[in-house]
C-alpha cells in the first residue's frame, strides 16, 4: 500500500523517477543536492515506491521519546558523538552486523550552504567494501532518481572530482544553497 501511495503521490506533485536502483543488499545511497526539508519527503516517497528500506544517520541527542520512535521508524539510526568510534567506523560496523543495509547520505550534511562536501560517505562506502548509488534530486525538471553505481577506487581526489562532475546539472531547491565543493 505505501509503494502504491508514494508512487500516486509523487505522479499528482509532478514529479518523474528516473534511473534504476541497482540489485544488491547493502550500498551507501549519496542524495544530493540537499537544500530543503522537502528533499527528505520526497527521497522517502522515492524509495517507498521502488519498495526499498533505507536508513539514514541522525545525532543520538534526537532520539528521545516520542521522537526516537518516529526517527526509527523512518529509517534512522543513531550516530553516537561520545562513542570511542568515529561515525564512519560506527557505520562500517552496521554494514558489517546486517545482511541487508542501504545507507543514505546527504554530502552536504546540511541543508544550508557550506563550503565543501564530507567525504564521511565515501569513507563509509570505501569501510565497507560497498558500491556507492549516486542519487539525486533535480527541481528545475522536476525529477529524482538514480544517476550511476559508482565503485571507489584508490585515489579519492580523482573519485570525488567524478562524483561531483555527475551532480552539475542537478538543481537544488534552493539553488543559492548548494555548493557542491
Amino acid at each position: 500500500m505505501a509503494k502504491f501511495l508514494s508512487i500516486l503521490i509523487l505522479k499528482l506533485i509532478g514529479w518523474k523517477e528516473d534511473g534504476k536502483f541497482p540489485d544488491g543488499d547493502k550500498f551507501v545511497v549519496v542524495a544530493a543536492p540537499h537544500t530543503s526539508m522537502f528533499d527528505f519527503i520526497l527521497g522517502k516517497l522515492h524509495y517507498n515506491s521502488l519498495g526499498k528500506s533505507v536508513k539514514f544517520m541522525i545525532k543520538e541527542k534526537y532520539f528521545f521519546f516520542p521522537a526516537g520512535v518516529i526517527l526509527k521508524m523512518l529509517g534512522a539510526i543513531p550516530v553516537y558523538a561520545s562513542s570511542k568510534s568515529s561515525m564512519t567506523e560506527q557505520m562500517i560496523k552496521e554494514f558489517e552486523k546486517r545482511d541487508q543495509f542501504l545507507l543514505t547520505i546527504t554530502p552536504e550534511a546540511t541543508r544550508k550552504r557550506v563550503k565543501r562536501w564530507k567525504r564521511g560517505f565515501y569513507y563509509i562506502a570505501k569501510g565497507a567494501n560497498v558500491p556507492i548509488v549516486l542519487g539525486y534530486l533535480d527541481y528545475h525538471n522536476k525529477t529524482l532518481g538514480v544517476k550511476k553505481v559508482f565503485e571507489t577506487t584508490e585515489d579519492i581526489e580523482a573519485d570525488m572530482i567524478a562524483i561531483k562532475s555527475i551532480y552539475k546539472s542537478q538543481m537544488a531547491r534552493h539553488p543559492k544553497q548548494y555548493n557542491q565543493d
